[in-house]
């Protein structure tokens, strides 16, 4: 597996639309949208992390159907996409591409038409 190097971006660089991706569903939707005009590798990482963080959110949503476990397995989902939302929105205020621990080399991988 191979590592994403953290390289820091200037504010022109796609910086305003790499944080607008962590912002709702409507934020990552504009934020496509605006990078479509003029592509930056910081944008696109962004984009990439936040579409991870959105279509684990939904998927691992399934959980509250299990009886029994499955309030207290969404409450800690849900505590840990927030807390990757946080790293996510940091990084992107501090102009870096940096990976979210765990699955966001992944992240990368999986949404690399983006």
């Amino acid at each position: 597996m191979e590592r994403t190097p953290i390289q820091k971006a200037t504010s022109s660089d796609g910086k305003t639309i790499a944080i607008i991706s962590y912002l709702t569903i409507i934020g990552l939707v504009a934020a496509i949208i605006m990078n479509n005009k003029e592509k930056t590798a910081l944008a696109q990482f962004h984009i990439r992390q936040s579409i991870g963080i959105s279509v684990t959110g939904m998927a691992l949503g399934l959980l509250r159907f299990v009886p029994g476990i499955g309030g207290i397995a969404i409450s800690i989902v849900g505590l840990l996409l927030l807390i990757a939302l946080i790293l996510g929105l940091i990084s992107a205020f501090s102009g870096e591409r940096k990976p979210l621990p765990f699955i966001g080399e992944k992240y990368q991988e999986w949404f690399n038409m983006i």
